[in-house]
């Protein structure tokens, strides 16, 4: 999501909503329109383009677009793997702008195979209005000049497929930037076809609140009239009841996929459709939307999608609608387990214990409502940042590291909101450049940039960073860590144990919360099993005695896995 200091959403449930689209019973105004004839279409698509004005917008690309997979270079169940968000203004500079772009990601994609991830998220990359944070969408067929052009992103893919990482792609359903040429056209009355595009109303509707303010913002060019944005004014909300927007999007999204991209974050998913200034979020025409969506990618060679919705994150991991969507609400009882907390710890166990399918686990992302940097929730512990490492990257299935977590990226002290969270990358220790440009950067640098930087933990076998490469390299080698089931999970005082089994192959995983060394009585094991030592390096094998049990001394704050066959 984007930060409301700088055109961006007001959300601390980063749920979203809009109106008319959605809320208001169903007017003639808000109805779907529909096209009539091949002469309004040849009007929609720009090809009287020679008779414009001046001033008139640039057309819409409406051209269908069918499918054209060129199939996947990545391997089975690459989907399961961990991925790296990355906030490519804020990551590596290649021509010395002070600002990331497309060929910045690709110099450092070696890296990023080292460190062990599976797959790449990419925040906005499409051309935007903000240029800043990328969800107020210009164009979507089109790269953000800023980053570079459709053959950089195109080279990006190539270069990580090549290493075996996968590419997706941050999409916006719910709304456009207020310079898009769709939006443009629809404020120039209710005669035009793109008019039903968006959410039009007149006079505005009253009683709506969202985020402190009201979403229906008064038209200057369009007498009268209001129309919805629940996030900012420059962010006008689609009409997601008209047929002709979702086919658009459906075509955007193969034009992407069929170049090779690997799937979708699709942002702010609990607010695409209202149903009214009470029911502006979570509706069930989302879950139709998102379903058809998923049937699309379906279509296509092994692709992920995963879904930001907040406020009702199962509904959105349900087969029925996205089929993945981010745990939001964990992360707090990842970092508060690592801290210690007895009822975390327990949550936690009780989360394990009764899983809910498609939830992909995450730290802290992009948004300052989802929490501060790693770093900063922490202290700057670096015992604790591993902990509440291992925490959530040893949970099944995909998960998400905010680029720059694996060295412990703070901050920047002297930004605030979400801006402070999307610093440049620390590469080296260089208080001016952070080795992330060769001029002056774009934004301030992470308030730890000398002491916690790419370089210096490259050179320490005991680093942080050092500690996420094996714990990556672990899931790797032991299959059941990211496809197994859960078992025996018990929680007591602050160590918590578990077994995951995949068919005839196990690993049993120990947790130390506490700031003491305390054992992990581990039961119902099979009698006589080795329990041969996976993680860390220096641990020691353990034999299950005649009644199942077995006892891991565990040092404070810290994590053993082991694993054993059937």
């Amino acid at each position: 999501m984007h930060d409301p200091s700088y055109d961006a959403r007001v959300s601390t449930s980063h749920a979203r909503g809009e109106g008319q689209r959605r809320g208001v019973a169903s007017t003639p105004e808000r109805s779907p329109r529909r096209v009539v004839g091949a002469a309004l279409l040849a009007l929609l698509a720009g090809s009287c383009a020679a008779r414009r004005a001046p001033t008139e917008p640039p057309p819409v690309a409406l051209e269908p677009i069918p499918v054209s997979d060129p199939g996947s270079a990545l391997p089975e169940g690459w989907q399961r793997g961990v991925f790296m968000e990355i906030y490519v203004r804020g990551y590596q500079d290649s021509d010395g702008d002070g600002v990331g772009d497309l060929r910045g990601v690709i110099q450092r994609l070696d890296y990023l195979a080292e460190l062990g991830v599976a797959g790449l998220w990419l925040m906005p990359v499409t051309a935007s209005e903000d240029h800043d944070h990328g969800y107020a969408v210009a164009d979507y067929r089109a790269v953000e000049p800023d980053y570079g052009a459709l053959e950089d992103l195109d080279a990006l893919v190539a270069a990580a497929h090549a290493r075996g990482i996968g590419v997706i792609l941050d999409y916006v359903l719910n709304h456009s930037a207020a310079a898009h040429p769709a939006f443009l056209r629809s404020q120039r009355g209710e005669e035009d076809p793109f008019r039903a595009w968006y959410l039009w109303e007149k006079p505005p509707p009253q009683g709506w609140r969202i985020y402190g303010g009201d979403p229906w913002r008064v038209s200057l060019s369009s007498a009268g009239s209001a129309y919805f944005a629940g996030f900012s004014d420059r962010m006008p909300d689609f009409n997601l009841r008209n047929p002709e927007v979702v086919r658009w999007h459906h075509d955007n999204l193969r034009f992407w996929l069929n170049r090779g991209i690997d799937g979708f974050r699709f942002d702010a998913v609990g607010n695409l459709v209202e149903n009214g200034p009470a029911a502006w979020e979570n509706q069930p025409e989302n879950h139709l939307l998102l379903g058809e969506v998923r049937q699309l990618a379906e279509a296509y060679e092994r692709r992920f999608l995963v879904c930001e919705a907040p406020a009702d994150p199962p509904a959105y991991a349900a087969a029925s609608s996205c089929g993945a969507a981010f745990a939001f609400g964990r992360q707090g009882v990842f970092v508060a387990a690592a801290r210690g907390d007895r009822g975390a710890i327990l949550e936690l166990a009780s989360l394990m214990r009764a899983p809910t399918p498609g939830l992909v686990p995450f730290a802290s992302n992009h948004d300052a409502f989802a929490g501060e940097r790693l770093f900063d929730q922490l202290g700057g512990d670096v015992a604790l940042l591993r902990l509440a490492a291992a925490t959530y990257l040893l949970q099944p299935g995909p998960a998400f590291i905010y680029y720059g977590e694996e060295i412990g990226l703070a901050g920047a002290a002297t930004l605030q909101g979400d801006a402070r969270l999307r610093t440049p990358m620390s590469w080296t220790g260089d208080r001016r450049t952070g080795g992330f440009t060769t001029a002056q950067p774009f934004r301030a640098l992470a308030r730890n940039v000398e002491a916690f930087n790419v370089a210096a933990q490259l050179a320490d076998a005991g680093s942080l960073l050092t500690f996420y490469r094996r714990l990556l390299a672990l899931r790797r080698a032991v299959p059941a860590l990211a496809a197994g089931v859960d078992d025996l999970v018990t929680a007591q005082d602050q160590v918590l144990h578990l077994r995951r089994s995949l068919g005839g192959s196990h690993a049993v995983i120990a947790f130390n919360y506490g700031a003491s060394a305390a054992p992990a009585l581990l039961a119902g094991l099979p009698a006589g099993a080795a329990l041969a030592p996976a993680f860390p390096p220096e641990l020691a094998s353990v034999t299950v005695d005649g009644q199942g049990r077995a006892t891991v001394a565990l040092p404070a704050r810290a994590v053993a896995v082991f694993t054993y066959q059937d």
